[in-house]
């Protein structure tokens, strides 16, 4: 599915949070927004998910106006934060929750929950918690296995490695990527770690004050070192 921008504009006050005249995020391209905080990196994937409306512009997922058309929703699969869960929910009521959503059958879940095992370290399932009650870490990834569980065609998430211990975010990346290739799931992950985001991503998005002012391509030389410099003379 390709996601195509143009001319998207989100100001606040006087501040501008966010202005692309044109983007094209190619049919299974695997991208990483990467930036300082306050760059425009939540507000993209916000606008992209009509979280919030655009002040000018537009979004178009696979043709579709994301803010006119609710087809998008139905093959997109995101989390920004922990205010997507539903906290009175337990994980399992929580995973079928979203299962009947997307017309997944129970087996399906089962099978597809069976995949994540090693994600969740025997400490999310049949604990009997309420959503409200795991920790930090744990919310996240009960959050981002409700996104992908549903085998998207688009998968948004922001700063998916946060309040993960190392073993969970080497976890996580390959999961990313395993998705993108055998799926061919166009992806954008927001993230602070360059190291996860150079490694996995084929193309890397530099936002600034809102503006994108760097485009590279996993192909080009030294991308972990330009964006170690770019950083490094922000600090």
């Amino acid at each position: 599915m390709e996601l195509n921008i143009k001319e998207l504009k989100k100001v606040y006050g006087d501040k501008v949070a966010l202005d692309i005249p044109e983007l094209t995020i190619g049919s299974g391209q695997l991208v990483g927004l990467v930036g300082n905080n306050g760059a425009g990196k939540t507000t993209l994937l916000r606008l992209i998910l009509d979280l919030i409306k655009a002040d000018s512009g537009y979004v178009l997922s696979n043709g579709d106006d994301v803010a006119v058309s609710d087809t998008w929703k139905t093959y997109t699969g995101s989390f920004i934060d922990g205010r997507f869960l539903v906290d009175f929910y337990t994980p399992e009521e929580y995973f079928t929750f979203i299962a009947h959503l997307y017309g997944i059958t129970d087996d399906q879940l089962h099978e597809r929950l069976e995949a994540f095992r090693p994600l969740m370290h025997d400490e999310i399932l049949e604990t009997k918690k309420y959503l409200r009650d795991f920790s930090e870490g744990n919310r996240q990834k009960i959050g981002i296995i409700g996104a992908m569980m549903i085998r998207p065609k688009v998968l948004l998430l922001d700063e998916p490695f946060n309040y993960l211990d190392p073993s969970s975010q080497i976890i996580i990346a390959r999961m990313i990527a395993d998705m993108n290739r055998e799926l061919g799931t166009t992806t954008i992950i927001s993230s602070h770690n360059l190291n996860f985001v150079a490694d996995i991503s084929s193309r890397i998005l530099l936002l600034e004050r809102g503006i994108i002012i760097k485009d590279l391509s996993k192909n080009q030389e030294n991308v972990i070192s330009e964006l170690n410099d770019y950083f490094n003379a922000e600090a």
